[in-house]
């Protein structure tokens, strides 16, 4: 849960330098968050998710509900990092602050979501 905060903490840094319309503090503080959040979930991946046991992450024939939990947190895991690889690449190829601006609602709304899952469903199951 303090990697949780601490992303949050670095994705706070870009919605603050995007709202000043500050590309380059955008950009900076995407590139970290981006770069914490790869890492962040790969560990997950490795560490506390089960393997998919169907075709890729499409369901199994027959699922258990920790296994489609799992395999719904890696879903998500997939989600908030394309988003945040868009909003970074937006930034550094093309200078797009507004574009950046425009996809930040749904990668926070993804990530706010995620992390309460994974903090109310999965975490409790780890002790």
């Amino acid at each position: 849960m303090r990697e949780h905060r601490a992303l949050d903490g670095l994705f706070g840094l870009f919605l603050g330098a995007a709202a000043r319309l500050d590309v380059a503090g955008a950009r900076d503080a995407i590139a970290a968050f981006d770069d914490a959040l790869v890492r962040h979930t790969a560990l997950e991946e490795e560490d506390l998710l089960q393997l998919p046991t169907g075709h890729g992450l499409a369901p199994a024939d027959a699922e258990t509900d920790t296994a489609r939990l799992h395999r719904e947190l890696r879903l998500e895991h997939v989600q908030v990092r394309e988003l945040s690889a868009m909003i970074r690449r937006l930034l550094d190829e093309e200078r797009d602050l507004e574009g950046a601006r425009r996809l930040a609602p749904n990668l926070a709304r993804r990530w706010d979501a995620h992390t309460a899952r994974e903090e109310k469903e999965l975490f409790p199951t780890r002790s």
